[in-house]
Parts: structure tokens; C-alpha cells; sequence
């Protein structure tokens, strides 16, 4: 696990300098003012990628959902069948000032493991499968563009699965989950499930942490 996630690590980290916008001399005032930008993923169960992503420093919000299929206004029933099309997601919404979609990318793949196919760990099904729903051209180009690099890295024994589809609308979950995480800390999923791979997440992207008053 420590080598993967030093390969992608360091490939996005070098790939992302060829994504580097130029610095644009400004007005203070403009400069200060949040840019604000939204990226939507599905890792699996978005209990976990929600508990996680909300840390992040440049993060406004994160919203658990579901996104990539044909049923009109889901429920969490309806999309745990199978049958809506959807996956279990998570709508990002960001201060590119503060933080870049190379870094949530960064962030996506060491979140799950983009070579299990419709499925991440004991959860089964394509509401499970691993996917980028991107939102411009800029987003499929280095969506494309990682994944190729983590890829040709083998920073996996296997090749990654992570669907590439354009967003086209995203479906908010019912109340009871969105920040799970925080409002159920003591359940055993929380407990045994989600809080080692948060207590991980922590240690690996410590530098990118909020602080306690943001």
C-alpha cells in the first residue's frame, strides 16, 4: 500500500506541474475573493469518501449522492438494487485557490482501489464502481491524463477501471446521510470500518489537512 501510494504521489504531483496555471497579477481584493469550482467522484460507499474529502483544506462542501444513471430522484433503496443506474457519489464543491482538482484527483485514487470493478471491498454492486464525472473539457483531459500515468506507473498490479463520463446531474441523498460520519462516529461501520481509513487518510495528506478553526 505505501508503494502506491508513493507512485501516485509523485507521478500526479510531476504530472500536475503540466497543468499549472500562469500566475495572473491582480487586484488584491480579487485575488482574496474564493474561486469556487466543483468536482463530483464515486469510490464506493460515499460515507467514507464524504468523512474524508470534507477535510480537506479548500473544501466547502461535500454532499453524499448519487450520479450516473437513469432514474429520475432515486432513493437509497432504489439505488442499493442495482437497477437505477446510479453510483453512491460525492459533489464536491471547492476553492480552486486553495486547492486543485490535480489535488482532489491525488486524493480520489489513494481513497479506494480504482481496479476493483463495481465494487470496493465487501461492497458489491455498480452502485459501488469507481467513476469521475467530470464537468468541462479541462476536467476529462486530466482525469484521462492521471489515469494513463498511474497506468503506465504500475502503481497497481492491475489496470485501472475508473469510468471517465461527462456529469449530468446529481441526485442528493436523503438527509440521514450526509455527514454520516460525524453524526454516527460510535456505529460499528463508522467505528471499524471508516475511522482506520480516515485515521490513514489523516497521515497521508496531513499537510493538506483543515485546520481546527476553518
Amino acid at each position: 500500500m505505501k508503494k502506491i501510494i508513493f507512485y501516485i504521489l509523485f507521478f500526479i504531483a510531476l504530472a500536475g506541474a503540466a497543468f499549472a496555471s500562469p500566475v495572473i497579477k491582480n487586484n488584491t481584493t480579487k485575488l482574496n475573493k474564493a474561486k469556487l469550482d466543483t468536482a463530483t467522484f464515486a469510490t464506493g460507499c460515499f460515507w467514507c469518501a464524504e468523512a474524508k474529502f470534507k477535510e480537506l483544506r479548500g473544501v466547502v462542501s461535500v454532499t453524499s449522492g448519487f450520479s450516473g444513471g437513469h432514474t429520475v430522484n432515486p432513493t437509497y433503496e432504489e439505488v442499493c438494487t442495482g437497477t437505477t443506474g446510479h453510483a453512491e457519489s460525492v459533489n464536491i464543491l471547492f476553492d480552486s485557490k486553495q486547492i486543485t482538482f490535480d489535488e482532489l484527483i491525488e486524493v480520489f485514487f489513494i481513497d479506494h482501489d480504482p481496479t476493483q470493478l463495481n465494487r470496493q471491498g465487501n461492497d458489491v454492486g455498480t452502485q459501488y464502481r469507481s467513476a469521475i464525472f467530470y464537468h468541462n473539457a479541462a476536467q476529462k483531459q486530466k482525469a484521462e491524463y492521471y489515469i494513463k500515468k498511474v497506468n503506465d506507473s504500475h502503481a497497481y498490479p492491475k489496470p485501472v477501471v475508473t469510468q471517465v463520463v461527462p456529469f449530468k446531474v446529481f441526485y442528493k441523498a436523503e438527509g440521514y446521510h450526509q455527514n454520516y460520519f460525524s453524526r454516527n462516529g460510535s456505529v460499528p461501520y463508522c467505528k471499524y470500518v471508516i475511522q482506520p481509513e480516515l485515521e490513514k487518510f489523516r497521515k497521508v495528506f496531513a499537510n493538506k489537512l483543515k485546520t481546527r478553526n476553518q
